[in-house]
């Protein structure tokens, strides 16, 4: 099956190129989805996941990307592989709060990641001082559904860090959720409390799955995605 990709630098020519080996667990979940799927891709960067959720799976992605270069790309993605029947973008940061606040970005360039929602902190819950300040909005993914979203069944989250808020802002949705893959940094204890709470409300994930997906050396040491599914 043919993908296309806007490409216009390095960065996003390497999410393009690394989609099938950057995170191969998340290409094989995503390989497990449906037509009758709805999936929320919380961070979506350029889409790229989203796409292959639509394309491969035929499932209704509802991509949630809140840095403007990210956004424009994403949409430019949608159009170039004819899914936007398929794939809504929203220019929109999920958390565990409706607010008008700032998104402060690591880096002003397109594919661009490590950026931070409210609080100048880095991936590592560490001070970062941002390359520039956009204005943006966060909502939690309770409140959009009460605002008319479809609910989803399947939510891929990957926001450097702050994926217990995003959580934390969906109690709700995670009834009619069946299986989740979160970027869980497990040298965080928030981190660590999420999975808790996640596996003390009826998920359950694969230790050996974590481990062949964990980072083993660099600055993203200790960083794996959990697929959890409900019990």
């Amino acid at each position: 099956m043919l993908f296309r990709s806007a490409t216009p630098n390095d960065t996003t020519r390497w999410r393009a190129n690394s989609m099938f080996t950057k995170e191969p667990v998340t290409i094989e979940w995503l390989k497990s989805l449906t037509k009758d799927d709805v999936l929320y891709d919380v961070g979506a960067n350029i889409g790229i996941y989203s796409i292959f959720a639509a394309k491969v799976a035929g499932a209704r992605v509802y991509a949630f990307e809140p840095e403007s270069q990210n956004y424009a790309v994403l949409n430019k993605n949608i159009m170039l592989n004819q899914v936007g029947n398929l794939v809504n973008a929203f220019c929109l940061a999920l958390s565990d709060e409706a607010k008008v606040t700032q998104l402060h970005l690591s880096s002003f360039d397109y594919g661009g990641s490590c950026h931070s929602v409210d609080e100048k902190l880095d991936f590592k819950h560490q001070p970062m001082t941002p390359t520039f300040s956009q204005g943006a909005i966060s909502n939690r993914i309770d409140a959009m559904i009460v605002a008319g979203l479809p609910a989803p069944t399947h939510i891929k989250l990957d926001v450097d860090g702050f994926e217990p808020k995003v959580i934390a802002g969906a109690r709700g949705a995670l009834r009619n959720v069946k299986s989740l893959i979160i970027e869980i940094n497990q040298n965080l204890p928030d981190h660590m409390e999420l999975v808790k709470f996640l596996t003390d409300n009826g998920y359950t994930f694969d230790p050996e799955q974590v481990a062949a997906a964990e980072r083993k050396d660099g600055a993203f040491k200790g960083v794996a995605e959990y697929v959890f599914r409900r019990n």
